[in-house]
């Protein structure tokens, strides 16, 4: 547990210990005032009842007095006692010394699940009774090693074009004397260049989808538009190798969003399209506007009859730098991070992207936006 996390559930733990002991003593004096009472006020029941995460107030023979809403969700509290050992022991030894104790207990969740993680601390509130405050920490540690990850990824994919300029670069060297070698080797210099850009660029990319959301400054969007500018930023690509491309249109399919982000995740995925795709071969892009139990929807379907991709490999595409095929993406100067800003962009978005594909028959990604009525936010925003 990190020392910030340490410290600000620490402060936590202390002002609820500082205001539960309050009404402990309240509720002494209750006792002495009017005979037998519970050991816990009907106050500080719902106080703790009310608690955000998992607490719950011990009471001398370990039975628990209180509990908050989602202790026994979190794996702290089984019917009136503590789940978990560990955190019994804690809180014995919190009662015995009458000092606060910490712990880190990984709780199961189930079968083929990740334990959840728990920072528990326990603090005495006197007569026996110890208050208990368990932060669950899983998301927080998934984050930190998904960013581990993410860091020795790139490391890695920077190694292979940063290599390749070295080994150019003595090859120019070395050829100094032929003027066709030295081409040769400067116009591969310059694709590794453009590789190792287009990584940086991608990387910048995703780092800024992670700590921005498109929502708080969303403009209406004609997803028709973005279409148009995207497929023309490809007319020359797609025309070099003979690939046709087609464009559906859907009067009214309207988002909130924003439009560079989009732009960035309708390029992507017509990029691989034509990556994938033989020469000769078709990619239509499709607008339309759906509806189900959950709202209004617009979706945009990148469709190709290329390679298509595996069963195997289609829980795996979304990934950071995965590769379907790692020969054909460098050919095009891939770097397996373009699905992976999709999926971010769109999840930001308050929607999905999906994939169907067949081995030989080509694939189809599908991005689902909630839809958005253009006259309403035009008047929203005038007001």
């Amino acid at each position: 547990m990190s020392p910030l996390v340490a410290s600000a559930l620490g402060a936590v733990v202390g002002v609820l210990a500082t205001l539960l002991g309050l009404v402990v003593w309240r509720t002494r004096q209750q006792v002495a005032d009017s005979g037998p009472a519970p050991l816990l006020s009907p106050a500080l029941s719902t106080t703790i009842r009310h608690l955000r995460g998992a607490a719950a107030v011990i009471g001398p023979h370990d039975e628990i007095l209180a509990e908050s809403l989602s202790a026994a969700s979190s794996g702290v509290v089984r019917g009136n006692r503590l789940a978990q050992p560990e955190m019994l022991e804690l809180v014995r030894e919190a009662r015995r010394e009458t000092e606060p104790g910490v712990l880190n207990v990984d709780v199961p969740v189930g079968p083929g699940l990740p334990n959840r993680r728990l920072a528990v601390r326990v603090s005495p509130l006197g007569d026996g009774l110890v208050l208990l405050v368990a932060d669950d920490r899983s998301e927080a540690l998934r984050i930190d090693e998904t960013r581990r990850d993410f860091v020795a990824n790139v490391t890695h994919e920077l190694k292979t074009p940063i290599g390749a300029l070295s080994l150019l670069a003595e090859a120019i060297a070395d050829a100094a004397d032929d003027p066709d070698a030295v081409r040769h080797f400067a116009g591969r210099m310059s694709t590794e260049a453009a590789r190792l850009n287009e990584l940086i660029s991608q990387t910048i990319a995703l780092s800024r989808l992670q700590s921005s959301d498109p929502l708080l400054a969303a403009v209406p969007i004609e997803v028709d538009e973005v279409v148009d500018v995207v497929l023309d930023q490809f007319r020359e690509q797609a025309g070099s190798r003979r690939i046709t491309l087609s464009q559906q249109r859907c009067a009214g399919a309207t988002v909130r969003g924003d439009r560079e982000q989009l732009e960035a995740a309708l390029r992507n995925l017509v990029q691989n399209a034509i990556a994938y795709s033989e020469v000769g071969a078709r990619v239509a892009v499709t607008t339309r506007r759906v509806h189900d139990v959950a709202g209004d929807w617009v979706e945009v379907s990148v469709s190709d009859n290329g390679i298509g991709i595996s069963e195997a490999d289609q829980a795996r595409v979304f990934e950071r730098f995965f590769r379907v095929d790692y020969g054909r993406s460098r050919a095009h100067g891939g770097t397996g991070l373009g699905l992976s800003i999709v999926k971010h962009i769109a999840a930001a978005h308050g929607g999905t992207v999906n994939l169907w594909s067949r081995l030989g028959q080509g694939s189809t990604f599908t991005v689902r936006l909630p839809a958005s009525n253009a006259e309403t936010d035009s008047e929203g925003g005038a007001a």
